[in-house]
Formats: C-alpha cells, sequence, structure tokens
C-alpha cells in the first residue's frame, strides 16, 4: 500500500533543528536516542522520516528545482517574495555569492536529510530484525540520491557516512568528488542487490532495484563511463512501459507503469500536499490559482524548442491567460502539476500532484546518450507520434545523436528539474546559456554554487571556498 500516513506521522517524531555545525542535526524530539532504535517498528518510523526529506529537497524551492530548472535556459523567476536577490541569482547566474541564503539553506537540509539516514544505517547495524537489508538498501539509495545532487551542485563536498558529533563536524573538510562518486555508486550498488523490483517494492513510491540501477546509469553518464552506464541502464530497459503523456499528470493514475521512483503526495490541507501548481503559477494571478508564486516561469526558448504537431507544449505550459478584467497575460507558465479541485491552505492550493524523479523515458534517453544508438530515442518519439531521428521531417539543427538526445530531453523532461544537469554533463551548459534569452556568459567555475559563508565561517580553516566565488 502507499504509506502516505508515514510521512504525517514522522513529523512529530523525527524534527530537525539547526545545531552548532551542518553535519550534526540531530532529532530534538528523542531524549533518549539511544534506547530508540530497538525493534523494527523503530527503524520503520526512522525510515519513514528519510522519505519524508524528500518533499523538502525536491520541493518547487529546492536546490534541484532552482539548480536543475532556473538556471537553465527552460525559466526565469518572477517571484517578489523573501530575499528576492536570493532568487534572482539563482535566474540570472548574477549576484551568487556564499552569503545566498537559499544556498545555505540547501546544503543544511540535505546535510539533516542525510544525518537521519546515517543514524539509521549506524544503529540498525547492532540490531537484528527481518526488514533490516531492505531498509539499509532504502536509505542508501536516498543517501546516494541526495550526495548526488549535491556533488553535482557544489563539487566537493564533505562526505560523511557516519553520525559525526559536533567535534568532528568541524574537523571534516571537503571531499573531493572523485571519492563522492564512489561512495555514491557503492550505494546504489548496495541498494540494487537488496532491494527488489518495482513491482515488488516496499510499498507504492519506495525506493527499488530499478531505481537504483537507473540513478547508477546517470551517475556512470555524469562521471563519463558510457560503457558501464549502458549495462546498468539495460537492466531496466523492457521493464516499463510509455504512458501516454498527460497521463503521467493525471492525478487519477499516479505510479503508472512508465513510473520509476516518484514522490507521494496526498491532496487537501491536512495532509502532505503538493505546491508545485500553486509556486509555479504566474505571480499573484488570483484567477488560474488563487495566488500564484511566479517560481520557474516557462521560457520562450523552451515554448519555441517544441517542434510543430509535438502535444508535449500544451500538456506541458499554457501561453498565457485572461486576467479578471479581461486582458491577456502574455506569460507562460507551467501546468503538469495543475490540480483545479485542489483545497486551498491560505492561499495555496493543497494539491494531489505526484512528483516523478525516475521515469522510463529518462532511461531510453540515457541509453541513447550513452551508446549513441538513436533506438531508444525514437521510441520516446513514438509516442507523441513525431518523425524518427534519421527520417524525413525530423529538425534538420539536431544533426547529430547528441544534439537530437539534448532536444529530446529538453521537451520530454520540461520544468522536471532535468535541464541544468544535463547540460553540465554533457559540456554544453555555457554554449547553451550564452545562446539563450539570457546571453549569459559564464566560466566553467561558475558552474558550481558557493560553499555558503557560514560553513566556511564553522571552519575557516578546512573548508576551501570554490574558486569563482574567492
Amino acid at each position: 500500500m502507499n504509506r502516505i500516513n508515514y510521512i504525517i506521522a514522522v513529523g512529530c517524531m523525527l524534527i530537525l533543528v539547526g545545531c552548532d555545525s551542518f553535519l550534526d542535526r540531530s532529532p530534538i524530539s528523542n531524549a533518549n536516542e539511544n534506547i530508540f532504535y530497538k525493534s523494527e517498528d523503530d527503524f520503520l518510523v526512522a525510515t519513514d522520516a528519510a522519505y519524508n526529506s524528500l518533499y523538502t529537497l525536491y520541493g518547487p524551492e529546492s536546490l534541484p528545482s532552482f539548480f536543475g530548472e532556473l538556471m537553465s535556459d527552460n525559466a526565469y523567476s518572477d517571484n517578489n517574495i523573501g530575499n528576492v536577490k536570493d532568487y534572482e541569482a539563482f535566474d540570472t547566474h548574477v549576484g551568487m555569492d556564499p552569503s545566498n541564503s537559499l544556498v545555505l539553506g540547501f546544503w543544511n537540509s540535505y546535510y539533516e536529510a542525510i544525518y537521519i539516514i546515517n543514524n539509521i544505517l549506524s544503529k540498525s547495524n547492532s540490531v537484528d530484525f527481518d526488514l533490516k537489508l531492505s531498509l539499509q538498501a532504502e536509505v542508501r539509495f536516498l543517501r546516494a540520491l541526495y550526495y548526488f545532487d549535491m556533488v553535482r551542485a557544489w563539487g566537493d563536498v564533505p562526505l560523511v557516512v557516519k553520525p559525526l558529533s559536533v567535534a568532528e563536524a568541524l574537523q571534516q573538510p571537503r571531499t573531493p568528488q572523485e571519492q563522492v562518486y564512489e561512495a555514491i555508486i557503492e550505494d546504489l550498488q548496495f541498494a540494487a542487490k537488496n532491494l527488489p523490483d518495482k513491482k515488488n517494492e516496499r510499498f507504492v513510491g519506495a525506493a527499488n532495484e530499478d531505481a537504483a540501477n537507473t540513478l547508477l546509469g546517470k551517475v556512470y553518464l555524469t562521471i563519463g563511463d558510457k560503457g558501464k552506464a549502458e549495462e546498468s541502464l539495460l537492466k531496466v530497459y523492457g521493464k516499463f512501459s510509455l504512458v501516454p503523456y498527460g497521463d503521467l499528470w493525471d492525478t487519477a493514475k499516479k505510479n503508472g507503469v512508465e513510473s520509476i521512483f516518484e514522490i507521494q503526495y496526498m491532496g487537501g490541507k491536512s495532509n502532505p500536499y503538493s505546491k508545485y501548481w500553486a509556486m509555479f503559477s504566474p505571480l499573484e494571478n488570483k484567477v488560474i490559482t488563487a495566488w500564484g508564486a511566479g517560481i520557474n516561469q516557462a521560457s520562450n526558448d523552451l515554448w519555441n524548442a517544441y517542434e510543430a504537431g509535438d502535444i508535449r507544449r500544451d500538456i506541458s505550459i499554457q501561453n498565457g491567460y485572461v486576467s479578471s478584467n479581461g486582458e491577456f497575460i502574455d506569460v507562460k507558465y507551467c501546468v503538469k502539476w495543475k490540480d483545479e479541485d485542489a483545497e486551498l491552505d491560505n492561499r495555496r492550493e493543497a494539491a494531489d500532484n505526484n512528483f516523478i524523479i525516475l521515469r522510463y523515458a529518462d532511461v531510453l534517453l540515457m541509453l541513447t546518450e550513452a551508446t549513441g544508438n538513436p533506438q531508444y530515442l525514437n521510441e520516446v518519439r513514438d509516442r507523441v507520434n513525431l518523425p524518427h531521428y534519421g527520417e524525413a521531417g525530423y529538425p534538420s539543427q539536431f544533426n547529430t545523436v547528441d544534439l537530437a538526445c539534448e532536444h529530446e530531453r529538453q521537451v520530454e523532461f520540461a520544468m522536471e528539474f532535468h535541464r541544468w544537469f544535463d547540460l553540465i554533463r554533457t559540456g554544453r551548459a555555457i554554449t547553451v546559456l550564452k545562446n539563450s534569452f539570457k546571453n549569459i556568459t559564464l566560466d566553467a567555475e561558475q558552474l558550481l554554487l558557493p560553499i555558503p559563508l557560514d560553513v566556511i565561517s564553522q571552519n575557516p580553516t578546512v573548508i576551501v571556498q570554490n574558486e569563482a566565488y574567492k
């Protein structure tokens, strides 16, 4: 069954607060922590808390959202709440510096989640229970996912694989990227070995063998090992199916046969609801949604990237709206997470949409990237009845498999937090951004975020700042 209730329950059990160090994020509600981890039920509660971290780490105002999407040519920010300067730094790449409050929040949120995971792994080593290997594998999948986000955003990061005291944390330097990737691969290999496949996952939305192999394929692509990427992805190939594109965003068709790893939400203000619809709708529109945050608005570049007849465009993006006074507002915004029937929670739609982190179309397009074989890419195009790569009618400007794959990923995964990660992985980020509507010139050092100033201040002789921000 879907373990939605775990997310409601663990909020009272494992609440995290700021501590003396970013690496020491202990649950404050459990004063006798050492006597808590005794039974399988205790570890199930703690594992639920680990899954709960997905809501923060993949929400609309998360690092994958702002680094993975807003920094690219796909999106811009029209937000006017909070520290607007810090939001704009992700959009415009101007003014990004170590004092950015969002960067600090992202950094701390990842280490808070990793603390829970490391505690589960440490405590479970001395306790025997039936689900021990399975739960360890699930949280190691999550740890790999989180470190994968971090190492792509910051480069070298402190690699922490056990609970640390404050004193130990303050002496923890940044770990070279190569070693972080080795740890990510080790976690994913353990997860793939000890988890059931998607059809037999512990509950709907749990980490599974296929998710581990899919993510492992993406990790190998990122470090340039296409052979191992292909090997990992072929373990998933053929086990899933593409669904009609609109079904991916239908709240009545969650967790379909294309979904590999999907964050579970439940609509309604008393539930763990999703916020993408409210936050990604146009700023203060008061027509489409009760309010609208104007975050990650779709660019004209993205709109124009779609080929004539590509149904994915209108399923993904709305081309403007009519205001309450009858004026047409020419702003493009994402409608993938539309939930017009959502209950309101203080002017915010308590929407029922899930968020898909890994799906089968990603496996197919990564296989083309890994092998150079467009057959997998053409399977994705078959779904929307577009000409195959190499056939008459295929856009001539995408005249290599690499460019074809880049194009297909942009329109297939529009606004799903892939674009900037993809462009960095393929070495195309600087060129694409310069030639986009943003017309921004970056150097390679600016492809990483700064280490937060607070982290440097805690560890001034240990933590070294990224080159672009010294």
